[in-house]
């Protein structure tokens, strides 16, 4: 007779991988598959690219439009220089509080989707419940397009994704969406003395961080939408954190690197922000390109 593990159980099973982002998570995402299997549901192993790393997909319940998916991460933060009093891959309960690595972020979710996942498979379900656990999650989301696509290529789509990460145990209906956009310009180095042959991509580039500045000024001096005004701030913002190029004072410099950090709220797309940004682009390398 197979084990059913109850989800403090299995949250114990999944602490004592040590899946830190510098280290493979297979057996981690071996022993989901495995558990899942024993009780019944198929699940898919979908790896990286050199077969390090991997994340998982798998589904309960008719295949049919309108399911629910529960979405998670199997990586975690390092341990190493911190300063533990209890080990940081078993789980201690003290003080009316568990410890162990990942117990918040997010292991204790994955138990309890887990748990769910398999009694769901025992119940008479009228929608699907689906499950993504991806990896590099804590590295830049590394792994989460291939689940999410994963779950769309072999599943129906659901309603709705229940994703577990911790915010103070408050309920919240939906991030921000975030492009990180890089850019390089390429100007033309002359002698500052003699600046209008050249092409500054510093100066071109400080240009186009006006434009993003103005761009905040005129989003958040707009009255925010029902669904804008969920978040905060209530409207879609366009940052740039760092800037740097040239190489002297005197010289009309030849690159200009930054980066714009864009954050959509749930009813502006992003790809409509990239294209009035390429057209800001347009228009500033069409009169780079007057000059030289």
């Amino acid at each position: 007779m197979t084990d059913t593990l109850t989800a403090r159980q299995l949250l114990e099973r999944l602490v004592a991988f040590p899946t830190v982002s510098s280290s493979t998570n297979l057996p981690l995402i071996y022993f989901v598959r495995d558990y899942f299997l024993s009780h019944g549901i198929d699940s898919e192993v979908i790896p990286n690219e050199d077969g390090t790393k991997a994340g998982l997909i798998a589904a309960v319940g008719p295949d049919v439009t309108g399911g629910v998916a529960l979405s998670a991460h199997s990586d975690v933060v390092p341990v190493e220089g911190q300063n533990w009093t209890t080990e940081p891959w078993k789980v201690i309960e003290k003080d009316g509080k568990i410890y162990g690595r990942g117990t918040c972020d997010m292991k204790g979710f994955v138990a309890l989707a887990i748990a769910a996942m398999v009694k769901a498979k025992a119940s008479n379900l009228k929608r699907p419940l689906q499950f993504a656990l991806s990896r590099d999650e804590e590295v830049g989301l590394l792994g989460a397009p291939d689940v999410a696509q994963g779950l769309l290529d072999k599943f129906a789509k659901v309603d709705a994704v229940l994703v577990g990460e911790p915010t103070e145990m408050k309920v919240v209906t939906g991030h921000k969406s975030c492009d990180d956009l890089q850019f390089h310009v390429r100007g033309h180095e002359v002698h500052s003395s003699l600046l209008h042959e050249g092409v500054s991509a510093v100066m071109c580039g400080a240009r186009f961080v006006e434009w993003v500045r103005k761009q905040n000024v005129k989003n958040q001096a707009r009255v925010p939408s029902t669904v804008a005004a969920m978040y905060n701030p209530p409207f879609t913002t366009l940052h740039v954190g760092q800037i740097n190029g040239g190489t002297a004072n005197n010289i009309t410099a030849k690159d200009c690197y930054f980066a714009i950090d864009l954050r959509c709220v749930g009813d502006e797309r992003p790809e409509d922000w990239r294209s009035k940004i390429q057209q800001e682009i347009a228009s500033i390398e069409k009169e780079m390109k007057a000059i030289h």
